[in-house]
């Protein structure tokens, strides 16, 4: 992990206690920094991460708690550690109650290695679960998420505790939690003898997240069920995972449309007949709307099998599928990689 030299960040410390103090947490954005913050969250989930900066911190400054956590993942992520301007992101972040922040100075070893710790102790997954254990018991279904990360970050991992609470959050309607229970049970070996009754089983929680309106749990109930020879309704939800802008099923959406039949397209075999300037359409829009490596490739990939006829028509409708609402995301796990 990166870390600045301890006096730099006995330094910082005294400027961000005083910064947190001063920091209007509980005002309401005005539309204009509400406004950027939903940018920069756009262009984070989009993976534009380096340009989604001067829209976070806007709203950071004006004391947007999730926005000041994302910066902190930005830096996080682009200098593979916790460096400064992440640590004081998460630090603010967690001086106003975010309990993944916490976890992030502890994976960091702010406190350990830089003396920025609790306001009342040296434990910051402590610290965290004295905050959030009270939300979760009074009905908080995002708190009762929390505590499946926060139970496995305690000085004494509870693996048992951090389940019940996240199926108590699934239970509670939290579409996130209810995901992880699917993924979990896909990936249960142990649990379930055979593929089929993992699949089943996940099946279970990602339609119930798909029906509460979570697009990874759409794509992955789509991934599910034609794995389980169900193409007609597998076809039907990574339709809607597209429409609920994630984009693997637009790109799905656009494969389908130019080569249904090609190698490892077996998500293709309830989709309409082809429509080649359709899809060229659709990846068009995709690396305009999310430009890099993704959607770039998928233009090489296809490119090939459309005609310079179907291109030019596909160019024609590229501004039906451009900034769609939702915008185009890969939904990132909050407290991920």
């Amino acid at each position: 992990m990166l870390l600045p030299k301890r006096s730099t960040i006995l330094a910082m410390l005294a400027g961000l206690t005083l910064t947190a103090l001063m920091l209007p947490s509980a005002w309401a954005l005005d539309d204009e920094t509400q406004a950027a913050k939903e940018e920069g969250m756009r262009l984070y989930n989009a993976h534009q991460r380096s340009i989604s900066t001067p829209y976070l911190e806007k709203a950071a400054e004006a004391g947007d708690v999730k926005a000041m956590y994302y910066l902190g993942e930005v830096n996080r992520l682009r200098h593979m550690g916790l460096n400064q301007e992440g640590l004081e992101w998460y630090y603010q972040a967690a001086q106003n109650g975010d309990p993944h922040a916490m976890l992030r100075l502890f994976d960091g070893g702010a406190c350990e290695l830089g003396n920025v710790c609790p306001e009342n102790g040296d434990d910051w997954p402590q610290a965290a679960l004295e905050l959030t254990l009270p939300k979760a018991e009074a009905g908080d279904p995002d708190a009762m998420a929390a505590l499946y990360d926060i139970y496995y970050y305690v000085e004494e991992p509870d693996e048992d505790e951090a389940m019940k609470w996240l199926r108590r959050a699934a239970e509670a309607g939290h579409v996130e939690s209810m995901h992880l229970l699917g993924e979990i049970a896909r990936n249960d070996e142990k649990g379930y003898p055979n593929d089929i009754e993992r699949l089943e089983a996940a099946e279970v929680w990602f339609r119930q997240a798909a029906e509460g309106g979570y697009a990874p749990s759409m794509n992955d109930l789509a991934s599910v069920l034609n794995h389980l020879d169900q193409p007609a309704e597998a076809w039907e939800w990574i339709t809607k995972a597209s429409e609920a802008g994630h984009i693997n099923g637009r790109g799905w959406l656009a494969a389908c449309s130019i080569e249904p039949d090609g190698e490892g397209m077996n998500l293709c075999r309830a989709a309409p007949d082809p429509e080649p300037a359709k899809g060229w359409a659709i990846l068009r829009a995709m690396n305009e709307e999310v430009p890099g490596t993704s959607s770039e490739r998928l233009l090489r990939v296809y490119g090939e099998n459309v005609t310079p006829e179907q291109r030019e028509k596909g160019e024609e409708m590229k501004d039906e599928w451009l900034n769609r609402e939702p915008p185009l995301s890969y939904f990132p796990k909050k407290f991920g990689y």
